[in-house]
Protein backbone atom coordinates (compact mmCIF):
# COMPACT_ATOMS: atom_id res chain seq x y z
CA UNK A 1 0.00 0.00 0.00
CA UNK A 2 1.22 3.49 -0.76
CA UNK A 3 2.46 5.76 1.99
CA UNK A 4 2.00 9.46 1.42
CA UNK A 5 4.22 11.29 3.92
CA UNK A 6 3.58 14.78 5.25
CA UNK A 7 5.98 17.50 4.08
CA UNK A 8 8.15 18.49 7.08
CA UNK A 9 6.38 21.80 7.71
CA UNK A 10 2.94 20.25 7.39
CA UNK A 11 3.91 17.48 9.80
CA UNK A 12 5.17 20.05 12.32
CA UNK A 13 1.95 22.08 12.04
CA UNK A 14 -0.15 19.00 12.61
CA UNK A 15 2.00 17.98 15.56
CA UNK A 16 1.56 21.39 17.15
CA UNK A 17 -2.19 21.27 16.50
CA UNK A 18 -2.36 17.89 18.21
CA UNK A 19 -0.37 19.15 21.20
CA UNK A 20 -2.62 22.18 21.47
CA UNK A 21 -5.62 19.92 21.94
CA UNK A 22 -4.39 19.06 25.44
CA UNK A 23 -5.57 15.51 24.88
CA UNK A 24 -4.30 13.13 27.52
CA UNK A 25 -4.56 9.36 27.72
CA UNK A 26 -5.37 8.84 31.39
CA UNK A 27 -5.32 5.32 32.75
CA UNK A 28 -8.61 3.65 31.94
CA UNK A 29 -9.45 6.12 29.16
CA UNK A 30 -9.21 5.36 25.44
CA UNK A 31 -8.66 8.30 23.06
CA UNK A 32 -10.56 7.85 19.79
CA UNK A 33 -10.48 9.98 16.64
CA UNK A 34 -13.38 9.97 14.19
CA UNK A 35 -12.74 11.14 10.66
CA UNK A 36 -14.95 14.19 10.25
CA UNK A 37 -15.58 17.49 11.99
CA UNK A 38 -16.81 18.48 15.43
CA UNK A 39 -19.95 19.92 13.89
CA UNK A 40 -20.69 16.58 12.22
CA UNK A 41 -20.07 14.60 15.40
CA UNK A 42 -22.53 16.67 17.44
CA UNK A 43 -25.19 16.83 14.71
CA UNK A 44 -28.86 16.86 15.59
CA UNK A 45 -31.70 15.56 13.45
CA UNK A 46 -31.58 12.53 11.16
CA UNK A 47 -29.26 13.50 8.28
CA UNK A 48 -26.11 12.36 10.02
CA UNK A 49 -22.54 12.28 8.76
CA UNK A 50 -20.51 9.19 9.76
CA UNK A 51 -19.09 10.91 12.86
CA UNK A 52 -22.60 11.89 13.92
CA UNK A 53 -23.81 8.34 13.40
CA UNK A 54 -21.06 7.09 15.70
CA UNK A 55 -21.98 9.42 18.56
CA UNK A 56 -25.73 8.90 18.16
CA UNK A 57 -25.37 5.12 18.13
CA UNK A 58 -23.27 5.20 21.30
CA UNK A 59 -25.47 7.49 23.36
CA UNK A 60 -29.07 6.83 22.25
CA UNK A 61 -30.60 3.35 21.97
CA UNK A 62 -33.04 2.17 19.36
CA UNK A 63 -35.04 -1.01 19.56
CA UNK A 64 -31.85 -2.89 18.65
CA UNK A 65 -28.21 -1.99 18.04
CA UNK A 66 -24.95 -3.40 16.71
CA UNK A 67 -22.26 -5.36 18.50
CA UNK A 68 -18.54 -5.22 17.70
CA UNK A 69 -18.79 -7.57 14.71
CA UNK A 70 -21.76 -5.77 13.17
CA UNK A 71 -24.44 -8.21 14.30
CA UNK A 72 -27.77 -7.03 15.68
CA UNK A 73 -28.04 -7.11 19.47
CA UNK A 74 -30.74 -6.12 21.99
CA UNK A 75 -31.11 -2.49 23.06
CA UNK A 76 -34.49 -1.13 24.20
CA UNK A 77 -35.95 -4.45 23.10
CA UNK A 78 -34.42 -7.41 24.93
CA UNK A 79 -35.96 -10.05 22.66
CA UNK A 80 -38.22 -10.42 19.62
CA UNK A 81 -39.96 -12.90 17.34
CA UNK A 82 -40.82 -12.87 13.64
CA UNK A 83 -44.00 -14.48 12.35
CA UNK A 84 -43.77 -17.28 9.79
CA UNK A 85 -44.91 -15.07 6.91
CA UNK A 86 -42.19 -12.51 7.72
CA UNK A 87 -44.73 -9.69 7.90
CA UNK A 88 -44.78 -9.10 11.65
CA UNK A 89 -41.96 -8.39 14.11
CA UNK A 90 -42.95 -8.46 17.79
CA UNK A 91 -40.57 -6.88 20.31
CA UNK A 92 -40.48 -7.27 24.09
CA UNK A 93 -39.24 -4.01 25.62
CA UNK A 94 -36.79 -4.36 28.50
CA UNK A 95 -37.58 -3.11 31.96
CA UNK A 96 -36.22 0.34 32.61
CA UNK A 97 -36.89 4.04 32.33
CA UNK A 98 -36.47 6.95 29.94
CA UNK A 99 -34.05 9.75 30.91
CA UNK A 100 -36.90 11.69 32.59
CA UNK A 101 -37.59 8.75 34.90
CA UNK A 102 -40.80 7.59 33.24
CA UNK A 103 -41.19 3.88 32.56
CA UNK A 104 -40.35 2.25 29.27
CA UNK A 105 -43.74 1.09 28.03
CA UNK A 106 -45.07 -0.32 24.80
CA UNK A 107 -46.99 2.90 24.19
CA UNK A 108 -44.03 5.23 24.79
CA UNK A 109 -41.72 3.16 22.59
CA UNK A 110 -44.38 2.91 19.90
CA UNK A 111 -44.78 6.69 19.88
CA UNK A 112 -41.01 7.21 19.75
CA UNK A 113 -40.68 4.79 16.83
CA UNK A 114 -43.52 6.44 14.93
CA UNK A 115 -41.79 9.82 15.33
CA UNK A 116 -38.52 8.36 14.06
CA UNK A 117 -40.22 6.86 11.02
CA UNK A 118 -41.95 10.15 10.20
CA UNK A 119 -38.69 12.05 10.47
CA UNK A 120 -37.07 9.78 7.87
CA UNK A 121 -39.59 10.55 5.15
CA UNK A 122 -37.85 11.94 2.08
CA UNK A 123 -34.58 10.11 2.80
CA UNK A 124 -33.17 6.91 1.32
CA UNK A 125 -33.50 5.26 4.73
CA UNK A 126 -37.15 6.25 4.71
CA UNK A 127 -37.51 4.43 1.39
CA UNK A 128 -35.85 1.37 2.90
CA UNK A 129 -38.56 1.39 5.59
CA UNK A 130 -41.44 1.76 3.12
CA UNK A 131 -42.72 -1.79 3.85
CA UNK A 132 -43.57 -0.72 7.44
CA UNK A 133 -47.37 -0.54 7.40
CA UNK A 134 -48.16 -0.11 11.09
CA UNK A 135 -46.54 0.16 14.53
CA UNK A 136 -48.72 -1.04 17.40
CA UNK A 137 -48.39 -1.19 21.17
CA UNK A 138 -49.63 -4.45 22.60
CA UNK A 139 -50.13 -5.62 26.19
CA UNK A 140 -47.47 -4.50 28.68
CA UNK A 141 -44.07 -3.76 27.17
CA UNK A 142 -44.71 -5.20 23.71
CA UNK A 143 -44.46 -3.42 20.35
CA UNK A 144 -45.40 -4.92 16.98
CA UNK A 145 -44.23 -3.75 13.56
CA UNK A 146 -46.45 -4.91 10.72
CA UNK A 147 -45.15 -4.98 7.15
CA UNK A 148 -46.81 -4.83 3.75
CA UNK A 149 -44.31 -7.38 2.44
CA UNK A 150 -41.54 -9.50 4.01
CA UNK A 151 -38.45 -7.52 5.01
CA UNK A 152 -35.73 -9.94 6.16
CA UNK A 153 -33.36 -7.07 6.91
CA UNK A 154 -35.70 -5.05 9.12
CA UNK A 155 -33.61 -5.61 12.26
CA UNK A 156 -30.50 -4.42 10.43
CA UNK A 157 -32.30 -1.21 9.47
CA UNK A 158 -33.74 -0.66 12.95
CA UNK A 159 -30.19 -0.85 14.35
CA UNK A 160 -29.12 2.21 12.36
CA UNK A 161 -28.30 5.33 14.44
CA UNK A 162 -31.05 7.30 12.70
CA UNK A 163 -33.56 4.91 14.33
CA UNK A 164 -32.43 5.86 17.83
CA UNK A 165 -35.52 6.55 19.95
CA UNK A 166 -36.18 9.74 21.91
CA UNK A 167 -38.77 10.44 24.61
CA UNK A 168 -39.52 14.09 25.29
CA UNK A 169 -36.46 15.04 23.26
CA UNK A 170 -34.03 12.78 25.14
CA UNK A 171 -32.71 9.26 24.77
CA UNK A 172 -30.23 7.08 26.58
CA UNK A 173 -27.66 4.52 25.53
CA UNK A 174 -24.80 2.42 26.81
CA UNK A 175 -22.60 5.53 27.03
CA UNK A 176 -23.40 8.93 28.52
CA UNK A 177 -22.15 12.03 26.70
CA UNK A 178 -20.25 14.68 28.64
CA UNK A 179 -19.33 17.36 26.12
CA UNK A 180 -16.27 19.49 26.74
CA UNK A 181 -15.97 21.87 23.80
CA UNK A 182 -15.04 19.77 20.78
CA UNK A 183 -14.33 16.75 22.96
CA UNK A 184 -16.95 14.08 23.61
CA UNK A 185 -16.24 12.25 26.83
CA UNK A 186 -18.27 9.04 26.79
CA UNK A 187 -18.87 7.41 30.15
CA UNK A 188 -20.31 3.86 30.45
CA UNK A 189 -23.71 3.83 32.16
CA UNK A 190 -24.08 1.30 35.01
CA UNK A 191 -26.78 -1.35 34.43
CA UNK A 192 -28.80 -0.20 37.43
CA UNK A 193 -28.98 3.29 35.92
CA UNK A 194 -30.60 1.72 32.86
CA UNK A 195 -33.25 -0.05 34.90
CA UNK A 196 -31.41 -3.36 34.86
CA UNK A 197 -29.96 -5.54 37.65
CA UNK A 198 -26.62 -4.40 39.08
CA UNK A 199 -23.56 -6.46 38.14
CA UNK A 200 -20.89 -7.06 40.75
CA UNK A 201 -17.50 -5.75 39.62
CA UNK A 202 -19.03 -4.03 36.59
CA UNK A 203 -16.90 -0.88 36.94
CA UNK A 204 -13.63 -2.81 36.65
CA UNK A 205 -14.57 -3.97 33.17
CA UNK A 206 -15.37 -0.64 31.55
CA UNK A 207 -13.38 2.32 30.25
CA UNK A 208 -14.22 5.88 29.35
CA UNK A 209 -13.68 7.14 25.82
CA UNK A 210 -12.44 10.56 24.81
CA UNK A 211 -13.62 11.16 21.27
CA UNK A 212 -12.77 13.91 18.82
CA UNK A 213 -13.73 14.36 15.19
CA UNK A 214 -10.86 15.52 13.00
CA UNK A 215 -10.06 15.72 9.28
CA UNK A 216 -8.34 12.53 8.18
CA UNK A 217 -4.78 13.97 7.96
CA UNK A 218 -5.01 15.28 11.54
CA UNK A 219 -6.54 12.05 12.82
CA UNK A 220 -3.73 10.02 11.22
CA UNK A 221 -1.09 12.39 12.62
CA UNK A 222 -2.66 12.11 16.07
CA UNK A 223 -2.47 8.32 15.88
CA UNK A 224 1.15 8.43 14.72
CA UNK A 225 2.01 10.74 17.65
CA UNK A 226 0.40 8.35 20.13
CA UNK A 227 -2.46 10.74 20.91
CA UNK A 228 -5.15 8.32 19.73
CA UNK A 229 -5.47 4.58 20.07
CA UNK A 230 -8.17 4.27 17.42
CA UNK A 231 -9.09 6.15 14.24
CA UNK A 232 -12.49 5.30 12.77
CA UNK A 233 -14.15 6.33 9.51
CA UNK A 234 -11.28 6.16 7.02
CA UNK A 235 -12.28 6.34 3.36
CA UNK A 236 -10.54 5.92 0.03
CA UNK A 237 -9.47 9.56 -0.36
CA UNK A 238 -6.95 9.28 2.50
CA UNK A 239 -6.11 5.58 2.34
CA UNK A 240 -2.59 6.29 0.92
CA UNK A 241 -1.74 8.17 4.11
CA UNK A 242 -2.48 5.18 6.35
CA UNK A 243 0.84 3.59 7.29
CA UNK A 244 1.00 -0.20 7.05
CA UNK A 245 4.78 -0.47 7.31
CA UNK A 246 6.57 -2.75 9.79
CA UNK A 247 7.46 0.18 12.06
CA UNK A 248 3.91 1.45 12.34
CA UNK A 249 2.67 1.91 15.90
CA UNK A 250 -0.66 0.40 14.94
CA UNK A 251 -2.26 -1.43 12.08
CA UNK A 252 -4.62 -0.53 9.29
CA UNK A 253 -7.78 -2.59 9.52
CA UNK A 254 -9.80 -2.89 6.32
CA UNK A 255 -13.53 -3.58 6.18
CA UNK A 256 -14.79 -5.54 3.17
CA UNK A 257 -18.10 -3.74 3.01
CA UNK A 258 -21.05 -3.84 0.65
CA UNK A 259 -22.06 -0.57 -0.93
CA UNK A 260 -21.73 1.89 -3.79
CA UNK A 261 -18.44 3.18 -5.16
CA UNK A 262 -18.69 4.85 -8.55
CA UNK A 263 -19.96 7.90 -10.42
CA UNK A 264 -23.52 9.18 -10.64
CA UNK A 265 -24.60 11.14 -13.70
CA UNK A 266 -25.93 14.47 -12.52
CA UNK A 267 -28.10 15.37 -15.53
CA UNK A 268 -28.99 14.21 -19.03
CA UNK A 269 -27.37 17.00 -20.99
CA UNK A 270 -24.71 17.44 -23.67
CA UNK A 271 -22.78 14.28 -24.41
CA UNK A 272 -24.50 12.58 -21.46
CA UNK A 273 -28.01 13.22 -22.78
CA UNK A 274 -28.39 9.70 -24.20
CA UNK A 275 -28.00 6.35 -22.37
CA UNK A 276 -25.69 4.92 -25.04
CA UNK A 277 -23.24 7.80 -24.61
CA UNK A 278 -23.40 7.50 -20.80
CA UNK A 279 -22.61 3.84 -21.35
CA UNK A 280 -19.56 4.87 -23.38
CA UNK A 281 -18.13 6.60 -20.31
CA UNK A 282 -18.73 3.47 -18.22
CA UNK A 283 -17.13 1.26 -20.87
CA UNK A 284 -13.93 3.31 -20.97
CA UNK A 285 -13.03 2.83 -17.30
CA UNK A 286 -10.53 0.15 -16.30
CA UNK A 287 -11.89 -0.70 -12.86
CA UNK A 288 -9.06 -2.98 -11.78
CA UNK A 289 -6.49 -0.31 -12.58
CA UNK A 290 -8.54 2.24 -10.67
CA UNK A 291 -7.90 0.55 -7.30
CA UNK A 292 -4.54 -1.07 -8.10
CA UNK A 293 -2.48 1.81 -6.59
CA UNK A 294 -4.02 1.11 -3.17
CA UNK A 295 -2.75 -2.48 -3.08
CA UNK A 296 -5.93 -3.78 -1.43
CA UNK A 297 -6.18 -7.55 -1.67
CA UNK A 298 -9.51 -9.19 -2.43
CA UNK A 299 -11.22 -6.11 -3.85
CA UNK A 300 -13.61 -7.02 -6.66
CA UNK A 301 -14.60 -4.68 -9.45
CA UNK A 302 -18.18 -4.75 -10.72
CA UNK A 303 -20.23 -3.19 -13.50
CA UNK A 304 -23.50 -3.88 -11.66
CA UNK A 305 -25.60 -1.40 -9.72
CA UNK A 306 -26.49 -4.04 -7.11
CA UNK A 307 -23.58 -5.91 -5.53
CA UNK A 308 -23.40 -9.30 -7.29
CA UNK A 309 -23.55 -11.48 -4.16
CA UNK A 310 -26.73 -10.11 -2.56
CA UNK A 311 -29.14 -12.64 -1.01
CA UNK A 312 -31.98 -13.49 -3.39
CA UNK A 313 -30.04 -12.46 -6.51
CA UNK A 314 -31.69 -14.29 -9.43
CA UNK A 315 -28.59 -14.02 -11.62
CA UNK A 316 -30.50 -12.32 -14.43
CA UNK A 317 -28.33 -9.19 -14.27
CA UNK A 318 -24.75 -10.19 -14.98
CA UNK A 319 -21.53 -8.25 -15.40
CA UNK A 320 -21.44 -6.10 -18.52
CA UNK A 321 -19.11 -6.33 -21.51
CA UNK A 322 -17.46 -9.53 -20.25
CA UNK A 323 -16.30 -10.56 -23.72
CA UNK A 324 -14.63 -7.23 -24.45
CA UNK A 325 -11.13 -6.30 -23.35
CA UNK A 326 -10.53 -2.86 -21.88
CA UNK A 327 -8.93 -1.80 -25.16
CA UNK A 328 -11.96 -2.88 -27.19
CA UNK A 329 -14.31 -1.17 -24.78
CA UNK A 330 -12.34 2.06 -25.01
CA UNK A 331 -12.32 1.78 -28.81
CA UNK A 332 -16.11 1.42 -28.86
CA UNK A 333 -16.42 4.37 -26.48
CA UNK A 334 -14.17 6.42 -28.78
CA UNK A 335 -16.40 5.52 -31.74
CA UNK A 336 -19.46 6.88 -29.92
CA UNK A 337 -17.56 10.01 -28.90
CA UNK A 338 -16.52 10.52 -32.52
CA UNK A 339 -20.08 10.10 -33.77
CA UNK A 340 -21.33 12.71 -31.31
CA UNK A 341 -18.58 15.16 -32.26
CA UNK A 342 -19.32 14.72 -35.97
CA UNK A 343 -22.98 15.50 -35.30
CA UNK A 344 -22.08 18.57 -33.23
CA UNK A 345 -19.63 20.40 -35.46
CA UNK A 346 -16.54 18.72 -34.02
CA UNK A 347 -17.13 20.06 -30.53
CA UNK A 348 -14.81 18.43 -27.95
CA UNK A 349 -16.22 16.23 -25.22
CA UNK A 350 -15.22 17.41 -21.76
CA UNK A 351 -16.75 16.08 -18.53
CA UNK A 352 -16.40 17.57 -15.05
CA UNK A 353 -16.07 15.02 -12.24
CA UNK A 354 -16.77 15.97 -8.62
CA UNK A 355 -14.43 14.19 -6.20
CA UNK A 356 -13.41 14.64 -2.56
CA UNK A 357 -10.02 16.06 -1.65
CA UNK A 358 -7.14 13.80 -0.70
CA UNK A 359 -4.27 11.79 -2.19
CA UNK A 360 -6.49 8.75 -2.76
CA UNK A 361 -8.94 10.84 -4.76
CA UNK A 362 -5.96 12.23 -6.70
CA UNK A 363 -5.02 8.69 -7.72
CA UNK A 364 -8.58 7.87 -8.72
CA UNK A 365 -8.87 10.98 -10.86
CA UNK A 366 -5.53 10.29 -12.55
CA UNK A 367 -6.77 6.86 -13.66
CA UNK A 368 -10.15 8.21 -14.76
CA UNK A 369 -8.43 10.98 -16.70
CA UNK A 370 -6.25 8.50 -18.60
CA UNK A 371 -9.11 6.07 -19.30
CA UNK A 372 -11.46 8.76 -20.57
CA UNK A 373 -8.69 10.30 -22.67
CA UNK A 374 -8.35 6.93 -24.43
CA UNK A 375 -11.98 7.35 -25.48
CA UNK A 376 -11.49 10.94 -26.63
CA UNK A 377 -12.99 12.54 -23.51
CA UNK A 378 -11.30 15.29 -21.51
CA UNK A 379 -11.85 14.92 -17.77
CA UNK A 380 -11.87 17.95 -15.49
CA UNK A 381 -12.01 17.83 -11.71
CA UNK A 382 -14.15 19.78 -9.28
CA UNK A 383 -15.11 19.48 -5.62
CA UNK A 384 -17.98 17.44 -4.20
CA UNK A 385 -21.19 19.41 -4.11
CA UNK A 386 -20.46 21.38 -7.27
CA UNK A 387 -23.87 21.49 -8.93
CA UNK A 388 -22.30 22.12 -12.32
CA UNK A 389 -20.45 18.78 -12.27
CA UNK A 390 -21.41 16.24 -14.92
CA UNK A 391 -20.46 13.27 -12.76
CA UNK A 392 -20.13 12.95 -8.98
CA UNK A 393 -18.41 10.27 -6.95
CA UNK A 394 -20.68 8.08 -4.84
CA UNK A 395 -18.97 6.33 -1.91
CA UNK A 396 -21.54 4.83 0.43
CA UNK A 397 -21.61 1.64 2.50
CA UNK A 398 -24.81 -0.41 2.43
CA UNK A 399 -27.11 -0.39 5.45
CA UNK A 400 -28.25 -3.95 4.78
CA UNK A 401 -27.68 -6.80 2.31
CA UNK A 402 -30.61 -6.29 -0.03
CA UNK A 403 -31.07 -5.17 -3.63
CA UNK A 404 -33.62 -2.58 -2.49
CA UNK A 405 -30.94 -0.61 -0.60
CA UNK A 406 -28.87 -0.15 -3.77
CA UNK A 407 -31.90 0.75 -5.88
CA UNK A 408 -33.30 3.19 -3.33
CA UNK A 409 -30.11 5.28 -3.48
CA UNK A 410 -31.12 6.40 -6.98
CA UNK A 411 -34.81 7.00 -6.35
CA UNK A 412 -36.03 10.04 -8.25
CA UNK A 413 -37.64 11.51 -5.12
CA UNK A 414 -34.19 12.07 -3.58
CA UNK A 415 -33.18 14.40 -6.43
CA UNK A 416 -29.51 13.41 -6.18
CA UNK A 417 -28.94 13.13 -9.91
CA UNK A 418 -30.18 11.33 -12.99
CA UNK A 419 -32.65 8.55 -12.15
CA UNK A 420 -35.10 6.07 -13.68
CA UNK A 421 -38.83 6.37 -13.03
CA UNK A 422 -39.28 2.87 -14.48
CA UNK A 423 -36.85 1.42 -11.93
CA UNK A 424 -38.63 3.25 -9.11
CA UNK A 425 -41.96 1.82 -10.27
CA UNK A 426 -40.64 -1.76 -10.09
CA UNK A 427 -39.26 -1.16 -6.58
CA UNK A 428 -42.63 0.24 -5.49
CA UNK A 429 -44.39 -2.83 -6.88
CA UNK A 430 -42.06 -5.05 -4.85
CA UNK A 431 -43.44 -3.54 -1.63
CA UNK A 432 -46.70 -5.43 -2.10
CA UNK A 433 -45.30 -8.58 -3.71
CA UNK A 434 -47.08 -11.71 -2.42
CA UNK A 435 -43.85 -13.62 -1.71
CA UNK A 436 -40.06 -13.26 -1.69
CA UNK A 437 -39.66 -14.85 -5.14
CA UNK A 438 -41.96 -12.27 -6.75
CA UNK A 439 -40.23 -9.53 -4.80
CA UNK A 440 -36.80 -10.63 -6.04
CA UNK A 441 -38.03 -10.72 -9.64
CA UNK A 442 -39.36 -7.17 -9.44
CA UNK A 443 -36.11 -5.91 -7.89
CA UNK A 444 -34.12 -7.63 -10.64
CA UNK A 445 -36.29 -5.84 -13.21
CA UNK A 446 -35.63 -2.56 -11.42
CA UNK A 447 -31.88 -3.13 -11.59
CA UNK A 448 -32.16 -3.91 -15.30
CA UNK A 449 -34.05 -0.64 -15.88
CA UNK A 450 -31.47 1.36 -13.92
CA UNK A 451 -28.62 -0.36 -15.77
CA UNK A 452 -30.16 0.36 -19.17
CA UNK A 453 -30.60 4.02 -18.21
CA UNK A 454 -26.88 4.24 -17.36
CA UNK A 455 -27.45 6.78 -14.60
CA UNK A 456 -24.69 5.28 -12.43
CA UNK A 457 -21.20 4.05 -13.33
CA UNK A 458 -20.17 1.39 -10.79
CA UNK A 459 -16.53 0.71 -9.85
CA UNK A 460 -16.91 -1.89 -7.08
CA UNK A 461 -17.25 -2.01 -3.31
CA UNK A 462 -16.27 1.00 -1.14
CA UNK A 463 -12.91 0.98 0.62
CA UNK A 464 -13.11 1.49 4.40
CA UNK A 465 -10.25 1.48 6.89
CA UNK A 466 -9.50 2.18 10.54
CA UNK A 467 -6.32 2.56 12.56
CA UNK A 468 -6.30 0.41 15.68
CA UNK A 469 -3.46 0.00 18.15
CA UNK A 470 -2.70 -3.60 19.04
CA UNK A 471 -3.70 -3.35 22.70
CA UNK A 472 -7.23 -2.14 21.91
CA UNK A 473 -10.04 -4.64 22.43
CA UNK A 474 -13.59 -4.46 21.15
CA UNK A 475 -12.79 -3.73 17.49
CA UNK A 476 -13.57 -6.20 14.68
CA UNK A 477 -13.62 -5.66 10.90
CA UNK A 478 -17.01 -6.51 9.41
CA UNK A 479 -19.03 -6.27 6.20
CA UNK A 480 -20.98 -3.23 7.41
CA UNK A 481 -18.01 -1.12 8.47
CA UNK A 482 -19.80 -0.72 11.82
CA UNK A 483 -17.54 -0.15 14.84
CA UNK A 484 -19.71 0.78 17.84
CA UNK A 485 -18.01 2.92 20.44
CA UNK A 486 -19.62 1.00 23.36
CA UNK A 487 -17.72 -2.11 22.22
CA UNK A 488 -14.46 -0.22 22.80
CA UNK A 489 -15.61 1.02 26.21
CA UNK A 490 -16.94 -2.24 27.61
CA UNK A 491 -13.74 -4.19 28.09
CA UNK A 492 -13.98 -7.95 27.41
CA UNK A 493 -13.54 -10.03 30.54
Amino acid sequence: MLRRSFPPLAALALSLAVSACGWTNDEGTIPVALVGTSGEMFQKGIRLAPAGQQLRGATVDGLVGFDAVGQVEPALADRWIVTDDGKSYIFRIREGTWPDGSDLTGESVRDALRRALRSLRGTSLGLDLAPVAEVRAMAGRVVEIRLSSPMPDLLQVLAQPELALFHKGRGSGLLKLERQGDLARLVPVPPEKRGQPAIEGWASGVRQLEVRALPAPQAIALFDEGGADVVLGGRVEYLPMADTGPLSRGTVRMDRVYGLFGLQVRAAQGFLAEPSRREAVAMAIDRDQLVKPFNVSGWQATTRVVAPDMPGDLGTNGERWQRLSVERRQAEAARRVGAWRAANGGAPVALTIALPEGPGADLIFATLEDDLAAAGITAKRTQLGDRKADLEMVDREARYAGASWFLNQFNCSLKLGLCSAAADARVKESLTAPDTASQAALLAEAEAELTAANVYIPFGAPLRWSLVRGAVKGFAPNIWGVHPLPALALAPR
